[in-house]
Protein backbone atom coordinates (compact mmCIF):
# COMPACT_ATOMS: atom_id res chain seq x y z
CA UNK A 1 0.00 0.00 0.00
CA UNK A 2 2.78 2.23 1.17
CA UNK A 3 4.38 1.73 -2.43
CA UNK A 4 0.98 2.43 -4.31
CA UNK A 5 1.01 5.91 -2.70
CA UNK A 6 4.82 6.69 -3.16
CA UNK A 7 4.61 6.05 -7.07
CA UNK A 8 1.29 8.17 -7.25
CA UNK A 9 3.14 10.91 -5.62
CA UNK A 10 6.07 10.77 -7.86
CA UNK A 11 3.60 10.66 -10.63
CA UNK A 12 1.96 13.83 -9.28
CA UNK A 13 5.62 15.51 -8.69
CA UNK A 14 6.81 14.36 -12.55
CA UNK A 15 3.18 15.91 -14.02
CA UNK A 16 3.96 18.99 -11.97
CA UNK A 17 7.63 19.45 -13.05
CA UNK A 18 6.69 19.42 -16.78
CA UNK A 19 3.89 21.27 -16.29
CA UNK A 20 5.77 24.12 -14.44
CA UNK A 21 9.08 23.13 -17.08
CA UNK A 22 6.24 23.77 -19.77
CA UNK A 23 4.78 27.41 -18.44
CA UNK A 24 8.86 28.65 -18.32
CA UNK A 25 9.78 27.83 -22.35
CA UNK A 26 5.82 28.82 -23.36
CA UNK A 27 5.19 31.77 -21.37
CA UNK A 28 3.74 33.86 -23.68
CA UNK A 29 1.13 31.03 -24.89
CA UNK A 30 0.20 30.41 -21.41
CA UNK A 31 -0.68 33.89 -20.92
CA UNK A 32 -2.74 34.18 -23.65
CA UNK A 33 -4.40 30.76 -22.84
CA UNK A 34 -5.41 32.25 -19.20
CA UNK A 35 -6.78 35.21 -20.62
CA UNK A 36 -9.11 33.61 -23.06
CA UNK A 37 -10.06 31.45 -20.24
CA UNK A 38 -10.90 34.30 -18.07
CA UNK A 39 -12.71 36.02 -21.09
CA UNK A 40 -14.65 32.76 -21.63
CA UNK A 41 -16.11 32.94 -17.92
CA UNK A 42 -16.86 36.50 -18.27
CA UNK A 43 -18.95 36.02 -21.14
CA UNK A 44 -20.51 33.11 -19.61
CA UNK A 45 -21.32 35.51 -16.84
CA UNK A 46 -22.53 37.94 -19.11
CA UNK A 47 -24.66 35.92 -21.22
CA UNK A 48 -26.21 34.60 -17.76
CA UNK A 49 -26.95 37.66 -16.04
CA UNK A 50 -29.04 38.82 -19.81
CA UNK A 51 -31.18 35.83 -19.78
CA UNK A 52 -31.88 36.18 -16.11
CA UNK A 53 -32.90 39.62 -16.28
CA UNK A 54 -34.93 38.98 -19.43
CA UNK A 55 -37.07 36.66 -17.26
CA UNK A 56 -37.32 39.00 -14.22
CA UNK A 57 -40.45 40.67 -13.95
CA UNK A 58 -40.62 44.75 -13.76
CA UNK A 59 -42.35 47.70 -13.49
CA UNK A 60 -41.89 50.42 -15.70
CA UNK A 61 -44.06 54.26 -15.20
CA UNK A 62 -46.01 54.43 -18.92
CA UNK A 63 -44.73 57.93 -20.02
CA UNK A 64 -47.15 57.94 -23.26
CA UNK A 65 -44.47 56.38 -25.82
CA UNK A 66 -42.96 53.50 -24.05
CA UNK A 67 -45.57 50.93 -24.72
CA UNK A 68 -45.10 48.90 -27.73
CA UNK A 69 -48.17 48.32 -29.74
CA UNK A 70 -46.77 46.03 -31.51
CA UNK A 71 -45.71 42.93 -28.95
CA UNK A 72 -48.82 44.56 -26.12
CA UNK A 73 -51.51 44.55 -28.92
CA UNK A 74 -54.54 47.55 -27.84
CA UNK A 75 -53.50 48.13 -24.94
CA UNK A 76 -51.94 51.84 -25.58
CA UNK A 77 -55.16 53.14 -27.03
CA UNK A 78 -56.98 52.27 -23.83
CA UNK A 79 -54.67 53.74 -21.58
CA UNK A 80 -54.34 56.66 -23.69
CA UNK A 81 -58.13 57.66 -23.39
CA UNK A 82 -58.25 57.10 -19.98
CA UNK A 83 -55.52 59.63 -19.07
CA UNK A 84 -57.47 61.84 -21.72
CA UNK A 85 -60.41 61.91 -19.41
CA UNK A 86 -58.63 61.64 -16.30
CA UNK A 87 -54.65 63.11 -16.37
CA UNK A 88 -53.81 63.15 -12.67
CA UNK A 89 -54.25 59.28 -12.72
CA UNK A 90 -50.71 57.42 -13.30
CA UNK A 91 -49.94 54.04 -15.28
CA UNK A 92 -47.56 51.78 -14.12
CA UNK A 93 -47.31 49.28 -16.64
CA UNK A 94 -45.86 45.77 -15.05
CA UNK A 95 -44.04 43.54 -17.24
CA UNK A 96 -44.96 39.80 -16.27
CA UNK A 97 -42.78 38.03 -18.66
CA UNK A 98 -45.23 35.74 -18.42
CA UNK A 99 -46.75 33.68 -21.92
CA UNK A 100 -50.70 34.61 -21.84
CA UNK A 101 -51.75 31.26 -23.21
CA UNK A 102 -49.42 29.45 -20.56
CA UNK A 103 -51.08 31.84 -17.84
CA UNK A 104 -54.67 30.57 -18.90
CA UNK A 105 -53.43 26.88 -19.14
CA UNK A 106 -52.43 27.36 -15.49
CA UNK A 107 -54.85 29.63 -14.21
CA UNK A 108 -57.95 26.62 -15.72
CA UNK A 109 -58.82 23.77 -13.97
CA UNK A 110 -57.14 20.02 -14.28
CA UNK A 111 -57.75 16.93 -12.83
CA UNK A 112 -54.06 17.29 -11.47
CA UNK A 113 -55.87 19.72 -8.70
CA UNK A 114 -58.21 19.03 -6.72
CA UNK A 115 -60.22 22.61 -5.94
CA UNK A 116 -60.30 24.74 -9.05
CA UNK A 117 -58.57 28.12 -8.73
CA UNK A 118 -61.55 29.86 -10.25
CA UNK A 119 -65.06 29.22 -9.81
CA UNK A 120 -68.38 31.05 -11.42
CA UNK A 121 -71.74 31.25 -9.34
CA UNK A 122 -74.18 28.49 -10.57
CA UNK A 123 -76.62 30.76 -12.33
CA UNK A 124 -78.64 31.20 -15.87
CA UNK A 125 -76.58 34.63 -15.93
CA UNK A 126 -73.66 33.00 -17.30
CA UNK A 127 -73.08 30.95 -20.68
CA UNK A 128 -72.68 27.56 -20.81
CA UNK A 129 -69.67 27.25 -22.22
CA UNK A 130 -68.28 29.15 -19.11
CA UNK A 131 -68.64 25.88 -17.30
CA UNK A 132 -65.05 23.85 -17.47
CA UNK A 133 -65.18 20.67 -19.14
CA UNK A 134 -63.87 18.66 -16.38
CA UNK A 135 -66.14 19.27 -13.88
CA UNK A 136 -69.11 20.86 -15.98
CA UNK A 137 -72.26 20.43 -13.49
CA UNK A 138 -69.44 19.39 -10.45
CA UNK A 139 -70.53 21.69 -7.23
CA UNK A 140 -68.05 23.42 -4.78
CA UNK A 141 -67.53 25.86 -1.69
CA UNK A 142 -70.60 25.83 -0.23
CA UNK A 143 -72.44 23.81 -3.40
CA UNK A 144 -73.33 27.04 -5.24
CA UNK A 145 -70.28 27.41 -6.73
CA UNK A 146 -68.94 25.72 -10.12
CA UNK A 147 -65.62 25.48 -12.15
CA UNK A 148 -64.77 28.23 -14.69
CA UNK A 149 -63.78 27.49 -18.27
CA UNK A 150 -60.61 29.07 -19.84
CA UNK A 151 -62.78 31.06 -22.08
CA UNK A 152 -64.48 32.37 -18.35
CA UNK A 153 -60.81 33.01 -17.12
CA UNK A 154 -59.57 34.56 -20.71
CA UNK A 155 -62.13 37.21 -20.71
CA UNK A 156 -61.65 37.90 -16.80
CA UNK A 157 -58.12 37.66 -16.57
CA UNK A 158 -57.38 40.26 -20.09
CA UNK A 159 -56.45 43.32 -19.48
CA UNK A 160 -58.27 44.67 -21.97
CA UNK A 161 -61.37 44.30 -21.18
CA UNK A 162 -60.22 45.74 -17.96
CA UNK A 163 -58.64 48.98 -19.52
CA UNK A 164 -61.93 51.33 -19.22
CA UNK A 165 -63.86 53.49 -16.54
CA UNK A 166 -66.26 50.77 -15.43
CA UNK A 167 -63.71 48.47 -14.62
CA UNK A 168 -60.44 49.78 -14.16
CA UNK A 169 -60.75 49.78 -10.13
CA UNK A 170 -59.29 46.42 -10.61
CA UNK A 171 -55.78 47.83 -11.35
CA UNK A 172 -55.80 50.15 -8.49
CA UNK A 173 -52.83 50.26 -6.80
CA UNK A 174 -54.33 49.07 -3.06
CA UNK A 175 -51.79 52.00 -0.96
CA UNK A 176 -53.26 54.92 1.45
CA UNK A 177 -53.44 58.62 -1.05
CA UNK A 178 -53.90 61.45 1.27
CA UNK A 179 -56.86 63.32 0.71
CA UNK A 180 -58.17 60.44 -1.76
CA UNK A 181 -60.01 58.48 0.83
CA UNK A 182 -62.21 60.53 3.58
CA UNK A 183 -64.65 59.11 5.72
CA UNK A 184 -67.10 61.17 4.28
CA UNK A 185 -67.23 59.30 1.34
CA UNK A 186 -66.40 55.71 3.48
CA UNK A 187 -69.80 56.83 5.31
CA UNK A 188 -71.68 56.87 1.18
CA UNK A 189 -70.94 53.31 0.98
CA UNK A 190 -71.15 51.89 4.29
CA UNK A 191 -74.39 53.69 5.08
CA UNK A 192 -77.68 50.88 5.15
CA UNK A 193 -74.78 47.65 5.50
CA UNK A 194 -73.27 45.60 8.12
CA UNK A 195 -70.25 48.57 8.45
CA UNK A 196 -72.28 51.18 9.26
CA UNK A 197 -71.56 53.36 11.96
CA UNK A 198 -68.82 56.21 13.25
CA UNK A 199 -66.38 54.19 15.12
CA UNK A 200 -66.56 51.21 12.10
CA UNK A 201 -65.65 54.06 9.65
CA UNK A 202 -63.12 55.72 12.04
CA UNK A 203 -61.10 52.51 12.53
CA UNK A 204 -61.86 51.71 8.25
CA UNK A 205 -59.72 55.14 7.81
CA UNK A 206 -57.65 55.02 10.53
CA UNK A 207 -56.40 50.99 10.02
CA UNK A 208 -56.01 51.76 7.03
CA UNK A 209 -53.68 55.01 6.96
CA UNK A 210 -51.77 53.46 9.66
CA UNK A 211 -51.32 50.23 7.26
CA UNK A 212 -51.10 52.18 3.97
CA UNK A 213 -53.56 50.56 2.43
CA UNK A 214 -56.92 52.16 0.87
CA UNK A 215 -59.47 52.37 3.37
CA UNK A 216 -61.83 52.23 0.51
CA UNK A 217 -60.41 49.08 -0.73
CA UNK A 218 -61.21 47.68 2.51
CA UNK A 219 -64.66 48.61 2.98
CA UNK A 220 -64.87 46.85 -0.47
CA UNK A 221 -63.46 43.83 0.02
CA UNK A 222 -65.42 43.68 3.40
CA UNK A 223 -69.00 44.24 1.51
CA UNK A 224 -67.62 41.75 -0.94
CA UNK A 225 -67.42 38.63 1.53
CA UNK A 226 -70.12 39.12 3.84
CA UNK A 227 -72.56 41.60 1.31
CA UNK A 228 -74.47 44.18 2.46
CA UNK A 229 -76.45 42.80 5.19
CA UNK A 230 -73.60 41.35 6.97
CA UNK A 231 -73.41 37.57 7.46
CA UNK A 232 -73.18 35.23 11.18
CA UNK A 233 -69.24 36.03 10.12
CA UNK A 234 -69.71 39.73 10.64
CA UNK A 235 -72.72 40.05 12.78
CA UNK A 236 -70.72 37.54 15.50
CA UNK A 237 -70.63 33.50 15.80
CA UNK A 238 -70.57 31.89 18.94
CA UNK A 239 -67.47 29.46 19.12
CA UNK A 240 -66.40 27.85 22.51
CA UNK A 241 -67.97 29.86 24.27
CA UNK A 242 -66.83 33.73 23.22
CA UNK A 243 -68.98 35.88 20.75
CA UNK A 244 -65.97 36.24 17.72
CA UNK A 245 -65.83 37.82 13.97
CA UNK A 246 -64.56 36.95 10.99
CA UNK A 247 -65.32 39.69 8.09
CA UNK A 248 -62.93 39.24 5.74
CA UNK A 249 -63.87 35.33 5.66
CA UNK A 250 -60.50 34.18 6.63
CA UNK A 251 -59.75 30.73 6.72
CA UNK A 252 -62.98 29.91 5.68
CA UNK A 253 -62.91 26.64 4.12
CA UNK A 254 -64.65 23.93 3.27
CA UNK A 255 -67.74 21.99 1.77
CA UNK A 256 -70.54 22.93 3.68
CA UNK A 257 -71.58 25.90 5.07
CA UNK A 258 -71.34 24.51 8.65
CA UNK A 259 -67.38 23.40 7.98
CA UNK A 260 -66.93 26.75 6.41
CA UNK A 261 -68.25 28.66 9.65
CA UNK A 262 -66.59 26.37 11.50
CA UNK A 263 -62.92 27.37 10.10
CA UNK A 264 -63.56 30.76 10.12
CA UNK A 265 -64.73 30.71 13.45
CA UNK A 266 -62.10 29.05 14.89
CA UNK A 267 -59.48 31.10 13.21
CA UNK A 268 -61.08 34.13 15.02
CA UNK A 269 -60.87 32.34 18.26
CA UNK A 270 -57.30 32.08 18.20
CA UNK A 271 -56.94 35.21 16.92
CA UNK A 272 -59.07 37.17 19.74
CA UNK A 273 -61.21 38.83 17.41
CA UNK A 274 -64.06 39.51 19.87
CA UNK A 275 -65.28 42.68 18.02
CA UNK A 276 -65.85 43.73 14.84
CA UNK A 277 -63.33 46.57 14.82
CA UNK A 278 -60.73 44.23 15.80
CA UNK A 279 -61.58 41.59 13.22
CA UNK A 280 -61.18 44.35 10.93
CA UNK A 281 -57.72 45.30 11.79
CA UNK A 282 -57.01 42.22 12.80
CA UNK A 283 -57.87 41.20 8.98
CA UNK A 284 -56.21 44.06 7.31
CA UNK A 285 -52.65 43.16 9.24
CA UNK A 286 -53.51 39.56 7.54
CA UNK A 287 -53.77 41.22 3.96
CA UNK A 288 -51.06 42.97 4.05
CA UNK A 289 -48.62 41.09 5.20
CA UNK A 290 -49.89 37.83 3.30
CA UNK A 291 -50.94 39.55 -0.17
CA UNK A 292 -50.06 43.50 -0.59
CA UNK A 293 -46.08 42.88 0.70
CA UNK A 294 -45.98 40.23 -1.34
CA UNK A 295 -46.64 42.58 -4.75
CA UNK A 296 -50.22 41.52 -4.80
CA UNK A 297 -51.36 44.99 -4.56
CA UNK A 298 -54.32 45.31 -6.72
CA UNK A 299 -57.99 43.47 -7.04
CA UNK A 300 -56.83 41.62 -9.90
CA UNK A 301 -53.25 40.81 -8.52
CA UNK A 302 -54.87 39.08 -5.64
CA UNK A 303 -57.40 36.88 -7.93
CA UNK A 304 -54.73 36.04 -10.50
CA UNK A 305 -51.46 34.98 -9.01
CA UNK A 306 -49.50 36.36 -11.44
CA UNK A 307 -46.16 37.48 -9.55
CA UNK A 308 -43.14 35.93 -9.17
CA UNK A 309 -42.43 35.34 -5.25
CA UNK A 310 -42.25 31.91 -4.11
CA UNK A 311 -44.38 30.42 -7.10
CA UNK A 312 -47.33 31.25 -9.21
CA UNK A 313 -51.11 30.80 -9.39
CA UNK A 314 -51.70 29.09 -6.05
CA UNK A 315 -51.66 32.32 -3.84
CA UNK A 316 -54.65 34.18 -4.42
CA UNK A 317 -57.12 35.53 -2.33
CA UNK A 318 -60.66 33.91 -3.50
CA UNK A 319 -61.89 31.50 -6.21
CA UNK A 320 -64.54 33.57 -7.34
CA UNK A 321 -63.55 34.86 -10.75
CA UNK A 322 -65.99 37.42 -10.65
CA UNK A 323 -65.05 39.02 -7.42
CA UNK A 324 -62.41 41.48 -9.06
CA UNK A 325 -65.06 42.81 -11.08
CA UNK A 326 -67.70 43.71 -8.16
CA UNK A 327 -64.98 44.95 -5.75
CA UNK A 328 -63.63 47.63 -8.00
CA UNK A 329 -67.59 48.24 -8.78
CA UNK A 330 -67.74 49.03 -5.24
CA UNK A 331 -64.65 50.68 -4.98
CA UNK A 332 -65.34 52.89 -7.89
CA UNK A 333 -69.20 53.97 -6.55
CA UNK A 334 -66.95 55.87 -3.42
CA UNK A 335 -64.40 57.61 -5.01
CA UNK A 336 -67.46 59.19 -7.32
CA UNK A 337 -69.72 59.54 -4.35
CA UNK A 338 -66.90 61.23 -1.74
CA UNK A 339 -65.57 63.23 -5.45
CA UNK A 340 -62.23 61.92 -5.43
CA UNK A 341 -62.22 59.83 -8.34
CA UNK A 342 -59.51 61.93 -10.27
CA UNK A 343 -57.02 62.28 -7.26
CA UNK A 344 -53.69 61.06 -7.99
CA UNK A 345 -54.24 57.78 -8.37
CA UNK A 346 -51.63 54.65 -9.95
CA UNK A 347 -52.97 51.43 -11.71
CA UNK A 348 -51.11 48.78 -12.41
CA UNK A 349 -51.32 47.32 -15.73
CA UNK A 350 -49.93 43.51 -16.49
CA UNK A 351 -48.46 42.81 -19.78
CA UNK A 352 -48.32 39.17 -20.91
CA UNK A 353 -46.38 37.96 -23.45
CA UNK A 354 -47.88 36.50 -26.99
CA UNK A 355 -51.25 38.07 -26.26
CA UNK A 356 -53.55 37.71 -29.17
CA UNK A 357 -54.58 40.58 -31.42
CA UNK A 358 -58.50 39.85 -30.92
CA UNK A 359 -59.56 40.71 -27.56
CA UNK A 360 -60.74 38.28 -25.62
CA UNK A 361 -65.05 37.82 -26.23
CA UNK A 362 -67.37 36.55 -23.38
Amino acid sequence: MRSYNYSNKNRENNLIRKAIKVCRENPKKVRNFIIAVVVLIIISIGVQMIVEEARRQKYVIYDGENLSETKYPGYKKLIDELLDKHPNWTFTLFYTKLDWNEVIENEGHSDTRIYPLNLIPDSNDYPDDWRCEIDKDKRFDNGTWLCASDKAIEYKMDPRNILNEENIFQFKELNYVEGAQTSEGLKEITDGTFLEGNSISDAIIEAGKNSNLDPYFIASRLIQEQGRDGTTLSKGCEYNGAIVYNPFNINAIGNSKEEIIENAANYAYKQGWDSLEKAIIGGIDYMKEGYIDEGQNTLYLQKFDVVKQEGLYEHQYMQNLLAPTSESSNMKDIYEASNTVDSNLNFIIPLYENMPQEISEE
